[in-house]
């Protein structure tokens, strides 16, 4: 099994700063993409940046030229940067990655695995 860790939530003021960070586990072959979702009280889970193992990004227009996502592959971590941090950035922030992972009837599988979230608040 594959397990995803975040770090790096908290409150923060309208303007600043944070870096989450989620770190893979387990039994993993490769890892192909990593992202960041959040889900705000009352709405749907959203993707706000994923990052292939080729580097290729993809970002919520929300959040382009403020948020910057990277990941570190030899450590199987992704991060993601965000700055200029507005009220409505407020949410659970959780980590996806998808790729290949040991096991299965031919020796590996697919896997996809999600974090157990972190809190952003951004608040004055």
């Amino acid at each position: 099994q594959v397990q995803l860790v975040e770090s790096g939530g908290g409150l923060v003021q309208p303007g600043g700063s944070l870096r989450l960070s989620c770190a893979a586990s387990g039994s993993i072959v490769s890892i192909y993409t990593m992202g960041w979702y959040r889900q705000a009280p009352g709405k749907q889970r959203e993707l706000v940046a994923a990052i292939t193992s080729g580097g290729s990004t993809n970002y919520a227009d929300s959040v382009k030229d403020r948020f910057t996502i990277f990941r570190d592959s030899a450590k199987n971590t992704v991060y993601l940067h965000m700055t200029s941090l507005k009220p409505n950035d407020t949410a659970v922030y959780y980590c996806n990655a998808e790729g290949l992972r040991l096991g299965g009837d031919w020796g590996f599988s697919a896997f996809g695995s999600w974090g157990q979230g972190t809190q952003v608040t951004v608040s004055s």
